[in-house]
């Protein structure tokens, strides 16, 4: 829904799933990442995920009080498998002098947005500053969006991908070539799209949960993004190549060390994760310098609210200011205590 002029601000906003589509804008959800991973923070303004599930449902919490912007709250993500799998997505925002509910943002897109462009502010971190030979594993919409958020990010000479599906690495190829100055085709394997490529993006889990990528296929001096596998059972990278890098950037250490499968298994055959691992934060912000043309450079990225919260924030500002969204007639009660 669009209004004319800008939107009060004295009462809730809810922004639809098409309200955000006309909103997003990959430049400005990269900056608004890039923003507070650069602020100083801990992790207890952004805890790690909250579960409740029975056998017919679950449901998620991904909470964060960011170090930077206004606004704060969490993502819910509610499963039913009552008739199949159905899923939804509510962000929840309130403001952080007031306790006020600010808006409430449908997070079905800002899910995807918010992940390919904290990617892209990591991936920018640990790739040289020179046209790139990128080889892509998957031709999804993972893959998709953040070959596109890349885009804003560094500079592209060939696109690679490989999909078990020989139609949708065409189609992946036909979508890309020369979208971004650079052309794009089409391989017959994962390791083709792999060797000899400055970048390799891992965006697709293989079907029994064994890794994507194989070590041998690496460079010595290639960066690799990892974002298709979360969880302890899922695996895309192996324990032999994390064991070859020279430091993995992650987007939060606690949950990328200890629940992500690639870190369990890396550490299980004896690789000294802790060691390697740094923070995306400690990279933004100057504590740590990574260099980006020797090493093997892993970013391995399993997501966070932090990121939810920051980008949902960015769009309710655009919002406000374009006349899009609807203004709630009525909010919630906040009281004193």
């Amino acid at each position: 829904m669009s209004t004319n002029g800008e939107l009060p601000k004295n009462l809730p906003l809810f922004l639809t799933d098409a309200d955000v589509a006309s909103l997003s804008d990959w430049a400005a959800a990269i900056e608004a990442i890039r923003t507070a991973y650069k602020a100083p923070g801990d992790e207890a303004g952004t805890p790690g995920r909250i579960f409740a599930q029975t056998p017919r449902e679950w449901l998620r919490i991904m909470p964060s009080v960011p170090p930077s912007g206004q606004l704060f709250g969490a993502k819910s993500i509610a499963g039913s498998f009552a008739d199949g799998l159905r899923v939804s997505y509510l962000i929840s925002l309130f403001d952080k002098d007031t306790a006020d509910l600010v808006a409430l943002v449908d997070g079905n897109r800002v899910t995807g947005l918010r992940t390919a462009a904290t990617t892209a502010a990591g991936t920018s971190t640990i790739v040289p500053r020179r046209p790139l030979v990128v080889g892509v594993v998957g031709s999804g919409f993972e893959a998709r969006s953040h070959l596109t958020a890349f885009s804003h990010v560094l500079e592209f000479a060939e696109i690679r991908v490989f999909s078990p599906t020989p139609a949708n690495r065409e189609a992946f190829a036909a979508e890309f070539d020369d979208a971004f100055g650079a052309p794009a085709r089409a391989v017959g394997s994962a390791r083709e799209a792999a060797e000899g490529a400055d970048l390799i993006l891992c965006a697709a889990r293989s079907r029994d949960e064994s890794p994507t990528l194989q070590a041998d296929w690496v460079g010595n001096n290639t960066a690799v993004v990892s974002i298709g596998s979360t969880t302890a059972a899922q695996r895309e990278l192996p324990a032999e190549l994390i064991a070859r890098a020279a430091v993995v950037v992650v987007d939060s250490r606690d949950e990328v060390v200890n629940d992500s499968g690639d870190m369990i298994a890396a550490r299980s055959h004896g690789v000294d994760v802790d060691s390697i691992v740094v923070t995306l934060n400690a990279v933004l912000s100057g504590e740590t310098e990574i260099d980006s043309e020797n090493g093997i450079r892993i970013y391995k990225s399993t997501g966070s609210g932090l990121q939810d919260i920051v980008v949902a924030e960015m769009l309710v500002e655009r919002a406000r200011a374009e006349g899009i969204g609807t203004v709630l007639p009525v909010g919630i009660v906040t009281s004193r205590k």
